[in-house]
């Protein structure tokens, strides 16, 4: 089943594909939409919109996903990819999240993964999946993207860079919210 997806980030379709093997994952840049709205939810809802009017009778997804850290009130949040302003630059996002902690001790955090969609009659669904942990006092590990260097998910001691594909998805805030988005498709497509 083809499955249309609002991004340009092949990190992200490579991990959206590994998560949900039977289907074709077929990235669509909603290039020009403003991510502006205050929460991820509304946020994936702008770019599935977006790209749902090109594909009438499809499935249609978008995510958005941040990091969020409670010593920092829920910073980066919504603007996790560009935490440390634009042009958007992990290493340089990374680095500010580490300044602005230090010297806390409370490094709780969580990645939040909301997911979007769209069905063939027009119909909007969402998930929503969370993976809790902390962040590291310095990054680690070479796989994922992002944050992944920093965070270090609960009832592990290596972060989610140090995991293998298999091990991040089945834990991770996107796999979570994939899983359930599978199940909003897969009851949409058993009724049709």
């Amino acid at each position: 089943m083809k499955l249309f997806v609002a991004t340009h980030n092949q990190h992200k379709v490579r991990e959206i594909s590994q998560i949900l093997p039977d289907f074709e994952v077929v990235p669509d840049d909603p290039e020009g939409v403003e991510e502006n709205a205050p929460d991820f939810i509304g946020n994936a809802f702008v770019k599935v919109r977006a790209i749902a009017a090109g594909h009438p009778g499809e499935w249609c997804m978008a995510d958005d996903s941040g990091l969020e850290v409670r010593a920092l009130g829920g910073e980066p949040g919504v603007r996790s990819a560009r935490y440390a302003g634009e042009p958007a630059s992990t290493p340089n996002n990374n680095a500010l999240l580490l300044r602005n902690l230090e010297g806390v001790e409370d490094r709780t955090a969580n990645f939040t993964c909301a997911v979007a969609l769209v069905d063939p009659g027009g119909r909007e669904h969402s998930a929503v999946g969370r993976c809790f942990g902390r962040i590291a006092l310095a990054p680690s590990g070479a796989e994922g993207f992002g944050y992944d260097p920093l965070f270090i998910p609960d009832g592990f001691d290596r972060s989610f860079a140090e995991l293998s594909a298999e091990e991040k998805n089945a834990i991770s805030h996107r796999g979570r919210a994939l899983a359930a988005a599978r199940k909003i498709v897969m009851a949409g497509a058993d009724g049709q």
